[in-house]
């Protein structure tokens, strides 16, 4: 067969994801604080939108209460409306949400305020300074007492490294040491690579790390957690050769081998019990009260609250929610003054990322509300009577019901939580995989840990169960599971084998 070039004209259908349907699945993965980072970038970068103050004359984003059935049905009479909330029940959803919305007036709030209430001679500019007679001068207000100052680990430890060693040799290692000292307060770094980086003998990174070791916080720059208890005992005059054989062995502590401990010890069981009592009253993490790493605030997406009539309902967090608008003078004003076609092109542009993004935000929000709806409505059981009547539940579940795909669920419930009467929780917490049940029901894996948690909670101490034991109680209330779930579930739950927690509870007699 020749080889040879040719035209062809073929007809294909594919499936083209536009930018503002890329735009539209962006935002609904993103959690509320990545949405207000984003809103808070387009805002910048589009001249046409602004954050609602409640004073200009644009088109709103309302995030007021409004009826999940009404905006989804008709999106073309309220496309600028996001829904807030709806009322479930537990047998059909009620669209009654009359409840007026509750306006935040801060314009009066400084006119009506006591506190606020200054006289021609309080806020006359020439009184405010040193020698005036404002509130400005109280102690209370100084700027001193207003400002906070958070002192961390390393400065804590520069600072006693400047006041104990003065040799500029010593102090240059010790920084560098200082530095390598992780949030518990471990020594992570190796001395010989320390050494051959500062180009020091090794016995002089020893010393140093020596006097490290004798600052404060008590255990701090140990290399490991033998070395940081032995540091507090000695501290405390109470490391003799029994207690330091007894840390040479921890691994046997932590299995709670208490023949093991008083072999190597070479104590009986009385002294090895008060041993362990002197251990377990020492600081693992010496540097726990400078752990100033900054934690990430959860914000919920949903509010669930009872109606009082055996019933839910489902809000949208409306102070997570962004608020923009589209500054319809401006708009209007910059149209008029547009000469140039390219002038005109960017605005038209700009008008049109605008509505895209409002409709986008106004979508994100109705879908939120009807993943979460359903969600409450699967695990009513749940909210009433808490973790052990969690259902099994799939995202095909939820998208077989409100008519969406899996993946789009999936979004939905990525990294948004939803405030419970029970607690907050990530939505996916409420997805959980089938365990079959004796009597053919099934059982959510969740709340067959938790069921083992119970069982094990309120084992005798003298009958401990072991997990053939557990298996057999589960299958007596209708859970049939096998020997090697539950040990992974136990495990998954952090509770030692029943061997460990034997001895654990015959050691705290």
């Amino acid at each position: 067969m020749a080889i040879s070039q040719r035209l062809e004209l073929r007809q294909s259908q594919s499936l083209v994801m536009t930018p503002q349907l890329q735009q539209a699945i962006k935002l609904l993965q993103l959690s509320n604080i990545e949405l207000a980072e984003y809103v808070q970038q387009e805002v910048e970068q589009n001249p046409l939108l602004d954050r609602d103050d409640g004073t200009q004359n644009a088109t709103l984003v309302d995030t007021d209460s409004t009826d999940l059935h009404s905006a989804a049905a008709a999106p073309s009479e309220n496309e600028n409306q996001q829904p807030d909330s709806l009322e479930l029940s537990n047998a059909e959803t009620l669209p009654d949400n009359n409840q007026a919305p509750l306006d935040n007036d801060f314009d009066n709030y400084y006119d009506s305020s006591p506190d606020n209430q200054w006289n021609d001679q309080d806020t006359a500019f020439s009184s405010w300074g040193a020698g005036g007679n404002t509130r400005f001068d109280d102690a209370e207000y100084s700027l001193e007492n207003r400002l906070r100052d958070t002192v961390t680990l390393r400065d804590h430890l520069r600072e006693q490294l400047q006041m104990e060693v003065d040799e500029p040799t010593e102090r240059l290692i010790g920084v560098h040491l200082i530095d390598h000292v992780d949030e518990a307060g471990y020594m992570k770094a190796s001395l010989d690579e320390i050494s051959d980086q500062l180009g020091c003998p090794l016995d002089l990174v020893e010393s140093v790390l020596q006097t490290l070791q004798s600052f404060d916080p008590v255990g701090i720059c140990a290399r490991d957690l033998g070395e940081c208890l032995a540091i507090q005992l000695a501290e405390q005059n109470r490391l003799d050769p029994a207690i330091q054989a007894l840390l040479d062995n921890l691994e046997l502590l932590a299995k709670r081998d208490l023949k093991g401990l008083k072999q190597v010890c070479g104590v009986d069981e009385e002294d090895i019990t008060d041993m362990i009592a002197e251990i377990r009253a020492l600081n693992p993490r010496p540097a726990a009260t400078f752990d100033t790493s900054d934690v990430e605030t959860v914000i919920p997406e949903v509010i669930i609250k009872s109606d009082n009539a055996g019933g839910w309902r489902i809000e949208l967090n409306n102070d997570a929610l962004p608020k923009v608008l589209i500054n319809n003078k401006y708009h209007g004003t910059v149209s008029d003054l547009a000469r140039t076609k390219e002038d005109k092109s960017y605005i038209s542009e700009q008008l049109q990322s605008a509505n895209w993004l409002i409709k986008a935000l106004h979508q994100r929000a109705t879908t939120v509300l009807k993943v979460a709806t359903e969600i409450v409505r699967q695990q009513d059981g749940f909210l009433q009577k808490g973790v052990q009547a969690l259902k099994p539940l799939t995202l095909k579940d939820i998208a077989e019901v409100i008519e969406m795909h899996e993946s789009t669920v999936s979004r939905v419930t990525s990294n948004k939580y939803m405030v419970t009467p029970r607690g907050t929780f990530e939505m996916k917490y409420f997805f959980t995989s089938s365990i079959s049940g004796g009597d053919g029901d099934a059982h959510s894996s969740e709340a067959v840990r938790d069921r083992i948690k119970n069982l094990i909670d309120q084992e005798d101490a003298k009958k401990i169960l072991s997990d053939d034991a557990l298996v057999t109680k589960l299958k007596a209330e209708g859970i049939d599971i096998a020997r090697r779930t539950v040990a992974k579930y136990r495990e998954a739950l952090g509770i030692p084998s029943s061997v460990q927690r034997r001895r654990e509870k015959k050691l705290s007699f």
